[in-house]
């Protein structure tokens, strides 16, 4: 792993987890006790990662922007045993493990830092443990917290066994990970993405990491080229400022393959990315739930823009009447109903949540919560949000594809397409438009141009207009 002037091996990476390991059952650390990380970006990550791992603890990874408050809750609702913080993001970590009566363990903390226990020197000084503790396939590695569209955010329990088999096989397929390959850490390792695709799978391979401690499409594109990266791993808005760059930088890195996850990526945006940088682009499918990956385009059969491929093997992703709560029945291809998934993958439940975990694990399979269709050949596309379908007459809209077909507007940069309620209609479909640079809002853009004279839908209106916008939710479709 590569950051900044600092290299580090294999071996002295899983040194320093076995201190790790050693020093956090030192500080009272337990098996089955459960340790959050509030680390960003560097180097203690994986090290505290999988020495709590080490120890036969389960991780806990809490994401960086959360506020005291937020980070409290997931403290007293995972019930953990101790918080490793960076001393960076002691300010909110702080706080919220002396509310939850939590003990706090810092790394990167300065030597007249009051009261912290340095958990990172007690490393350094202690004996590494000579193995890790023995697991059982079906304990917890980890306690992944859902985004929280639902209510308060969920604890997602991954066993040892769903992390071993998503990597195992995600490392072969679809990612292709060899020792040889450098791959780009520029997804935040608190989340699942970057952590268990890029991290994780990454280590399998015994590949190289350059990681990045913030995304910077400028430093991105200077430090592939620097470091001759062959895998890139990233979210449609890390591609489309990466396009920008390159329009500044001539720079081309040797790029092999390139994964696309987190949400919708716009067809013109990954074919503008192929074009300008020479290689393919995969998008693919996974949710929190599934120890990510479920499904991706992957040089193993044909692409598929527009669709996140075929299920990884060992994995099953198929669609289900979206009506029935109790029961799941599947649908046959070609129409359009909730994807349901189960596999090696899948998780053991929500922690302390038996009724919500009932409600998503039906039949032996897992509802995703969301919309897709599959065609004969066993191509997955995923139309929306199970709770984000717009009903406009009697008709169901989805928002996936209205914003799909928006962003072939030259004048478009985001767009989020929502529900509005009508009196007459029921809901009318709206799209809140961010413009390109260089193009003026106003009721010309719903003039000038409209899909509606080739496919036969309706034409736009424009209502309102504002020089300044900023989206209340993750559009799955932007372009700078």
């Amino acid at each position: 792993m590569v950051l900044g002037a600092e290299a580090v091996g294999y071996r002295e990476l899983w040194l320093r987890a076995r201190r790790f390991a050693a020093a956090l059952a030192g500080a009272g650390i337990r098996p089955d006790d459960r340790v959050a990380l509030l680390i960003g970006n560097e180097l203690a990550f994986p090290a505290a990662y999988f020495g709590a791992l080490a120890a036969g603890a389960a991780v806990v990874p809490v994401h960086a922007l959360l506020k005291a408050e937020e980070i409290g809750y997931v403290l007293r609702d995972a019930g953990c045993a101790a918080l490793v913080c960076a001393d960076a993001l002691l300010g909110e970590g702080a706080p919220a493990a002396a509310a939850a009566g939590v003990p706090l363990l810092t790394v990167g903390s300065p030597a007249e830092r009051p009261g912290a226990v340095r958990l990172d020197v007690l490393a350094e000084r202690a004996e590494p443990v000579r193995a890790a503790v023995p697991r059982e396939p079906g304990d917890v590695a980890l306690v992944l917290y859902t985004s929280g569209t639902t209510g308060r955010p969920k604890g997602a329990m991954l066993t040892h066994l769903n992390l071993t088999m998503n990597v195992t096989v995600g490392m072969e397929s679809p990612f292709d990970f060899r020792p040889e390959d450098v791959l780009l850490g520029c997804l935040p390792l608190f989340h699942s993405f970057g952590q268990i695709c890029g991290m994780a799978t990454c280590f399998r391979a015994g590949a190289t990491m350059v990681l990045m401690e913030r995304f910077d499409a400028a430093r991105a594109l200077a430090l592939m080229a620097e470091h001759r990266c062959t895998v890139l791993m990233g979210v449609p808005t890390m591609y489309l400022a990466l396009l920008d760059a390159a329009r500044l930088d001539p720079r081309r890195p040797p790029l092999d393959r390139v994964y696309s996850g987190g949400s919708a990526l716009p067809v013109s945006v990954l074919e503008e990315f192929q074009e300008v940088f020479g290689c393919p682009i995969y998008e693919g499918y996974g949710l929190t739930e599934t120890a990510t990956s479920v499904a991706y385009n992957q040089r193993a059969w044909p692409t598929r823009p527009g669709t996140v491929g075929r299920p990884l093997w060992g994995m099953e992703a198929e669609i289900a009447r979206a009506d029935l709560d109790d029961r799941i029945e599947l649908l046959p291809a070609g129409e359009v109903g909730e994807i349901v998934i189960r596999g090696h993958s899948v998780m053991a439940g929500y922690l302390g949540r038996p009724d919500a975990t009932a409600e998503v694990l039906v039949d032996g399979w897992f509802r995703s919560g969301d919309l897709g269709v599959k065609d004969e050949d066993g191509y997955l596309s995923v139309v929306d949000r199970k709770k984000d379908m717009v009903l406009r007459g009697g008709y169901n809209v989805y928002p996936r594809e209205v914003e799909e077909l928006l962003m072939r507007h030259p004048a478009v940069a985001e767009v989020a397409v929502v529900g509005l309620p009508h009196g007459r209609l029921g809901e009318e479909v709206c799209a809140v438009v961010r413009t390109a640079a260089g193009a003026r809002p106003g009721p010309e853009l719903g003039r000038s141009w409209s899909p509606g004279a080739a496919s036969g839908s309706p034409r736009t209106s424009t209502r309102g207009w504002s020089s300044s916008w900023t989206p209340s939710r993750s559009a799955p479709a932007a372009r700078s």
